[in-house]
């Protein structure tokens, strides 16, 4: 059985991601969390993508956030716009269609992707923690939310919520498979503003133009990611080692984790930030290609240190990368994503 929690079964997909039974994390013993936290090491150090089973989401929670998002995009464009963002680089609210382009945060040149999306950042307000640091104050906005659909605030905030408690759990078990304490980064990520993003991706009604995606080759920004996607054609592509991209296909009630640039950061490139895309469908296949994935992508305290941690580097591998902040390195991934347009 796939991601059997008697068995703690590790499967290895067609897409070569392991599909990992978290249930030990939240209600194992000693001995079975001790059996995933392994298997999680060894998907972070070789792959940086790993699929879940066992997650204890309610499938309502997920329901919910899908239908109150498709119902949202279906809207006429003028009722989107006006829960749009209302200054570059904030995450928040809308974003249209083909606005920003994913691949310019890797310095590469291509048109924007071909999605629209909806962003929706912390439910605490953490401004106070932040006075001291003026610039967090984007980090950190108001929400903006649309006036329809109605349930629209309450479906993505409980999903919002879930996640968070999903992401600290593999925060957790993150800190322990690299050695260090179960409660490591727990200082680190109590004042976060992680982002949730809803990607949707329309029916094709033109052909792309060259080197044009549903989303551009890049890595994450943060820690980890989370996804859960509906299934259709054009979808998310992982670059493997030797060069060769493969479709990440997640079964029934398995989410999609991946690792960001700043657990890569933090590692000294120990664990993998893997480059990963989602890509056209077969112009066979357009008419029934269009797609809906919730991301939630953990993004630490603004202020939380950026460097090498303890049991990372050696004389022999210093560190690859010089110290930042969440704060600054979101900052400045997000203003890379607009393609320099004004």
């Amino acid at each position: 059985m796939r991601g059997s929690f008697h068995t703690y079964e590790v499967v290895m997909t067609s897409s070569i991601i392991p599909v990992i039974d978290i249930t030990p994390l939240r209600q194992g013993t000693a001995q079975q969390k001790q059996h995933t936290v392994k298997a999680v090491r060894t998907a972070c150090e070789t792959i940086g993508f790993l699929l879940i089973s066992g997650h204890g989401i309610a499938p309502e929670i997920i329901d919910g956030a899908f239908r109150a998002a498709f119902n949202f995009f279906d809207l006429p464009l003028a009722d989107k716009q006006q829960a749009a963002a209302r200054m570059r680089g904030q995450q928040r609210g809308y974003a249209p269609f083909a606005s920003k382009g994913l691949a310019a945060t890797l310095g590469q040149e291509a048109p924007p992707d071909l999605r629209e999306s909806f962003f929706l950042g912390p439910l605490e307000d953490h401004r106070v923690s932040y006075a001291h640091l003026p610039e967090a104050t984007v980090a950190y906005r108001d929400n903006i939310w649309p006036v329809q659909p109605r349930d629209f605030q309450s479906h993505l905030s409980a999903y919002y919520r879930a996640m968070e408690d999903l992401a600290q759990t593999l925060m957790s078990a993150f800190a322990t498979a690299l050695g260090l304490s179960e409660g490591y980064f727990n200082d680190n990520i109590d004042k976060h503003f992680s982002i949730l993003a809803a990607h949707h991706y329309p029916v094709p009604t033109v052909a792309p133009l060259p080197g044009q995606l549903r989303t551009g080759a890049h890595t994450d920004f943060g820690s980890l990611t989370i996804i859960v996607c509906t299934d259709a054609p054009g979808g998310l592509q992982v670059q493997m080692a030797d060069g060769e991209w493969h479709d990440v296909q997640p079964g029934p009630g398995e989410l999609i984790v991946n690792l960001g640039d700043m657990m890569a950061r933090w590692t000294n490139n120990r664990w993998q930030s893997t480059l990963h895309r989602v890509i056209n469908p077969p112009i066979e296949q357009a008419a029934a290609s269009r797609r809906l994935s919730l991301g939630y992508f953990m993004h630490p305290n603004y202020d939380a240190p950026i460097a090498c941690l303890p049991g990372c580097s050696s004389p022999e591998n210093p560190p690859a990368y010089a110290p930042t902040t969440a704060g600054r390195h979101i900052r400045d991934k997000i203003e890379a994503s607009y393609l320099n347009r004004s």
